[in-house]
């Protein structure tokens, strides 16, 4: 009679994606990965992941609170953001302040958007207990150089800034734009004509000397601050820094750890290019598996001409388009992530 002790363990994988942009949330791929998986025998521990920018709330567990704030056009907005037993609070810019919630760049007011809604988001944390405020810079409407930000979080901390109430605000940022070039580099995307860029870079140049001269903070001198219109430097002004997203992310849900104890990593996101390998999630899990010699399954939408070969080798990369087509590779994600997962690891146990 064979006991629990005569049955092989099995093998561990960890599945650590981005989201699939359009297609898939982080957990929803983890979860069709996990069926894959199982199917192949294999234990889980499911981790999606986020850079910093939009899916940075499911990286640390989801939503678990609404709040009622200031949107990027004015009008009220409901925000879902998360505040951990821990006390780390997760807020999205995106949920507050962003662009989708201003219909897209044809519906912004790319000179009138504003930060606000962040700003009151970030008071409201505070006021809730968070002792650590995170906070993804990505998908925003605004260049405001975080001004409806500072204004708001400040008015909601009784004129006090996060740090003077002894919580440590954290921006996530995978930018290196300076604060003055904010509308220059993203303002298009926003919206913005060429003359109003023109006026949204003058205003963030006199925004830069107001905060230095009135909260002594130099935004100039901060790669990134221009981050999210400028609310990267907004972030500075209310005595917070800027992280790396990814790491930011990494360190929080203990990714480290995690690989140590797997078997096999898989990860993945919607399109694998140039930039999967700067400062990117599969970039970013690939790096941390690699020295350890664990095999590594990389699954993406498409793999586009520019993917760096190089980081490519020794991995086993799935492009679901072209291994399932691409129809199928769009319309049925999830069934198309479970067979390449389960085929993968089949050839691993």
């Amino acid at each position: 009679m064979s006991t629990a002790a005569d049955t092989p363990a099995r093998p561990l994988v960890l599945i650590a994606p981005d989201k699939f942009r359009g297609s898939l949330t982080a957990p929803e791929v983890v979860e069709a990965a996990r069926a894959g998986a199982e199917g192949a025998g294999w234990d889980v521990i499911g981790m999606p992941m986020a850079d910093g920018g939009e899916g940075m709330l499911d990286a640390f567990g989801g939503a678990n609170r609404t709040s009622t704030v200031t949107g990027p056009l004015g009008t009220p907005v409901e925000a879902q953001w998360r505040l951990g037993d821990d006390g780390v609070a997760v807020i999205e810019s995106a949920s507050a302040s962003g662009l989708v919630l201003a219909g897209g760049k044809e519906g912004n007011d790319p000179v009138g958007a504003t930060s606000a809604g962040t700003g009151e988001l970030i008071a409201q944390a505070v006021r809730d207990g968070a002792t650590r405020v995170v906070v993804g810079l990505g998908g925003s409407a605004m260049s405001d150089g975080g001004l409806g930000a500072v204004e708001a979080a400040r008015a909601g901390l009784d004129g006090r800034t996060p740090a003077e109430r002894g919580v440590e605000l954290l921006a996530a940022c995978d930018v290196q734009t300076a604060f003055v070039e904010a509308a220059q580099v993203f303002g298009p995307q926003k919206g913005a004509s060429g003359d109003q860029v023109v006026e949204l870079t003058g205003r963030l140049f006199e925004l830069q000397g107001i905060y230095l001269e009135e909260f002594g903070v130099d935004v100039s001198a901060t790669a990134g601050a221009g981050a999210a219109g400028g609310l990267g430097g907004g972030v500075l002004v209310l005595g917070g820094s800027l992280v790396p997203g990814l790491r930011l992310v990494a360190e929080q849900v203990g990714l480290a750890e995690a690989i140590s104890r797997a078997d096999a990593v898989v990860t993945g996101e919607g399109a694998l290019d140039a930039e999967s390998f700067n400062g990117k999630v599969v970039g970013g899990v690939v790096d941390e598996a690699e020295p350890d010699g664990i095999p590594v399954v990389v699954v993406a939408g498409v793999v586009r001409e520019d993917a760096p070969a190089a980081r490519l080798t020794g991995l086993r990369v799935v492009d679901l388009s072209a291994t399932y087509g691409a129809s199928a590779s769009w319309n049925d994600t999830a069934t198309c992530i479970e067979r390449a997962v389960a085929e993968q690891l089949s050839t691993l146990s």
